[in-house]
């Protein structure tokens, strides 16, 4: 008996790994690797042309800290609080944005409800690269957008909506919209509307009644999509290099300049690994709250 309880647990145990396997395998080799190959190049000392040589050196995260041949400068901290702020914005906007069509969505008749969420999400499958350039093209000078801007006088004549920071905000808000949208209809789906007319029979209203009986149950799909959205926002590099440029420049931008434009291969390797600590810290709080408010096992890490 206990040699078939021992052969079926083995047999188990194959199988999990057999279907976990590649998986792992993937992670192993596209995150863990590369992230202890740019572990070991923030410790090395960066030669004439950028790339890592010996001897071991805490150099670049003095670099990372603002220390240089010049004294200390804040820049890095600029550029790490506005890539905070810009992710930080750029979330609660699609939230704002998500959950008004997420409810346009779920009050429709059930056959157009997988239509309408697939227009949402359409705009995710073409390229980055492409939608951000459409947007260039949306809030360059002489575009209809930034001519109303000019005669309002939100900004001065002759110039455009981009580069800046209102443009980054605008493309980061648009590109990861879908990704909050999913998961917040995921959960609008399983509304329990009778809830929602108990509150109505209570004469509640407005804000509080969406507060009392709808956010409670759509909390799990807002806390999964908060994850999907800030995270990515917070170290994208295409968003704010073309619509940012110099002017509104992000973390992710900075980092990509360390492996191209001035080649400082040990100084990127510590921006990497500094903005790999801030996401950790941030999943990790991020879960305690989450276990705090009851969002549920789905929405936890």
């Amino acid at each position: 008996m206990g040699t078939a309880a021992q052969g079926e647990a083995r047999s188990r145990a194959w199988r999990l790994w057999i279907t976990s396997g590649p998986g792992l395998f993937w992670i192993v080799l596209f995150l863990l690797i590369p992230s202890g190959v740019m572990l070991g190049i923030a410790f090395f000392t960066n030669s004439d042309f950028g790339s890592p040589v010996l001897p071991l050196s805490l150099d670049s995260f003095s670099q990372v800290a603002g220390y240089g041949i010049l004294g200390w400068s804040g820049a890095n901290f600029t550029v790490l609080l506005r890539s905070l702020l810009q992710a930080g914005v750029a979330t609660s906007v699609t939230i704002l944005l998500a959950y008004p069509l997420v409810f346009f969505i779920v009050t429709r008749p059930a056959n157009m409800r997988p239509v309408l969420l697939l227009f949402a999400i359409v705009p995710s499958w073409t390229n980055q690269v492409v939608r951000t350039y459409a947007w260039m093209e949306l809030l360059n000078p002489f575009a209809p957008v930034s001519h109303v801007a000019q005669v309002l006088g939100i900004i001065p004549p002759h110039l455009g909506l981009m580069p800046g920071d209102f443009a980054v905000l605008v493309g980061l808000s648009y590109n990861y919209l879908p990704y909050m949208v999913v998961p917040l209809y995921a959960a609008a789906e399983k509304l329990d509307w009778t809830l929602v007319e108990a509150g109505r029979d209570l004469y509640a209203s407005g804000a509080k009644l969406f507060f009392n009986t709808v956010f409670p149950q759509t909390l799990p799909g807002l806390l999964s999509g908060i994850i999907l959205v800030g995270i990515p926002a917070f170290g994208d590099y295409v968003v704010p290099q073309l619509l940012g440029g110099d002017k509104a420049m992000m973390l992710g931008s900075l980092i990509a300049d360390q492996f191209t434009f001035s080649p400082d291969w040990p100084y990127g390797a510590a921006l990497t690994l500094i903005m790999l600590a801030f996401t950790c810290i941030g999943l990790i709080v991020f879960r305690r709250l989450t276990q705090r408010l009851g969002g549920g096992e789905g929405a936890m890490l």
